[in-house]
């Protein structure tokens, strides 16, 4: 983020004693540019975050197409499917069953976990992060 910040200073100087000259008068135009950036930990946080969103984002779009039983022969759905599969994997067999099935829809329920699972590891991962920041200091 940049702030410019200008600032205008108009002097008049007087004429001389004797009042033939006339006054003169000055301009002076002063500016600064201030530039900050977020911290470290900061850009940390934001890049986790997105991360995170992604990983969420393939994990829920896993969830939709299951349910609508969209056909698995498509380019989209199957790298989908299989992109997510990576990151569902380590929470399948948590519970009893893993999907439920119904007129050729199916709910993941593995998928889902995954996702509130995924989501926690985040919150966690934050928080950690937290810890690390600095905030002002008062005196």
């Amino acid at each position: 983020m940049t702030v410019q910040d200008e600032r205008t200073v108009v002097t008049e100087d007087r004429a001389d004693p004797t009042g033939f000259g006339r006054p003169v008068t000055s301009q002076t135009v002063e500016s600064r540019r201030l530039t900050s950036s977020p911290s470290g930990a900061e850009f940390a946080r934001r890049l986790i975050v997105v991360l995170f969103g992604l990983l969420q984002l393939v994990i829920g779009l896993r969830i939709v197409l299951l349910l609508l039983d969209a056909r698995t022969g498509n380019d989209i759905v199957s790298t989908i499917l299989n992109v997510s599969q990576v990151f569902v994997a380590p929470f399948e067999g948590i519970l009893r069953t893993d999907a439920l099935h119904a007129a050729g829809s199916t709910l993941d329920v593995a998928a889902v976990v995954a996702f509130v699972g995924w989501t926690v590891l985040e919150l966690i991962v934050l928080w950690v992060l937290g810890i690390f920041r600095r905030g002002p200091t008062t005196a």
